[in-house]
């Protein structure tokens, strides 16, 4: 069985610290507090609650759970923490953005969970709960969170919308992204000195195996083995080797090439498979999805721009809990 962990860290609208901002060890944080959100209290009770359900899906996952006061320990503090304030954020936004969960959601939801993991078993579900340390009203009310999050992320981004002009502009300002490089399979023998290279080459124009001679004398590791042959990308060789490797017929032996890893003897195996470009048919799905994609990360993102001005100076943190800067960007996933 899939193990079932319903994990309040995992917000769909991640409102990371960067976000959420404000505040750091505050005289308005009382020593029963963890965290004080614009009056709403986050207790250290519910901290240290949240830490034994967290250190018992470590157990769960055979991890060793950090030590008490190491970097790791107040690490996780901070995650959890960050977590409940933007919980407490968003229940405190959801009003003004006319998104509420109703008990139903919450019900349907749990019941999809409860059957895709236990088989709608209520019994194992009960017992899983319990070796996480959880009850079933709290997983009730991560699963509450998680919806709203959900449905501010999606009223958020309600009419964000990438015109089919957008999409085909984007593929022809990107032309080279949906093109695939010539190509051309060759062999060559790769050696540090002309006298050699002159050596080989003569051998090889009386009729010598080129395949032999390269397992023999190249020093080049990713083709010795292979008597010599490479299949190469047009622009991804060395200046010299490239421009001499397309430059062959099919089966003509170059003369000792000089490049900075020493002197090469090229031979063209087969002919160069001409550059072809990705029609837009095929990648415009794809196109488009990524622009609405960037479109709805800039929504959300002037979102919490606003959200962090407006709660600048309205957060306190214990010492200690407060999450550390960053400039990591929110991650959307809807």
């Amino acid at each position: 069985m899939r193990r079932f962990f319903l994990v309040l860290l995992a917000l769909p609208l991640a409102l990371l610290a960067a976000a959420c901002g404000g505040g750091g060890g505050g005289s308005s944080v009382s020593s029963s507090d963890a965290a004080v959100v614009d009056g709403v209290h986050i207790t250290r009770a519910d901290l240290d609650h949240r830490m034994q359900q967290t250190e018992c899906r470590y157990k769960l996952q055979k991890k060793a759970f950090p030590k008490a006061g190491s970097t790791e320990y107040q690490g996780l503090q901070q995650q959890i923490v960050q977590a409940l304030v933007q919980r407490v954020q968003l229940d405190q936004q959801a009003p003004e953005l006319k998104v509420s969960v109703t008990d139903k959601q919450v019900e349907d939801q749990l019941k999809s969970l409860k059957k895709q993991y236990f088989g709608g078993d209520q019994k194992k579900y009960l017992a899983e709960l319990k070796k996480q340390c959880t009850t079933d009203a709290e997983v009730r009310d991560d699963v509450r969170g998680n919806i709203l999050s959900n449905g501010i992320y999606k009223k958020l981004t309600t009419g964000v919308v990438v015109a089919p002009s957008e999409v085909r502009g984007y593929y022809d300002d990107h032309r080279a992204v949906y093109t695939t490089p010539q190509t051309r399979v060759v062999s060559h023998i790769l050696v540090k000195d002309k006298a050699l290279a002159d050596k080989l080459y003569t051998q090889l124009k009386a009729g010598a195996s080129f395949a032999a001679l390269a397992k023999k004398y190249s020093t080049d590791p990713g083709s010795k083995a292979n008597g010599g042959q490479l299949t190469i990308t047009r622009g991804q060789t060395v200046p010299e080797f490239d421009r001499t490797a397309f430059e062959l017929r099919t089966g003509q032996l170059s003369k000792p090439v000089k490049t900075q890893y020493g002197w090469h003897i090229i031979h063209a195996d087969k002919p160069a498979k001409p550059r072809q470009s990705t029609p837009f048919s095929q990648v415009k799905a794809s196109i488009q999805q990524q622009l609405l994609q960037e479109r709805r990360t800039a929504a959300l993102q002037k979102w919490l721009d606003g959200l962090k001005a407006k709660y600048a100076g309205k957060i306190s943190y214990a010492t200690g809990l407060a999450p550390p800067a960053t400039t990591t960007a929110p991650t959307t996933t809807g």
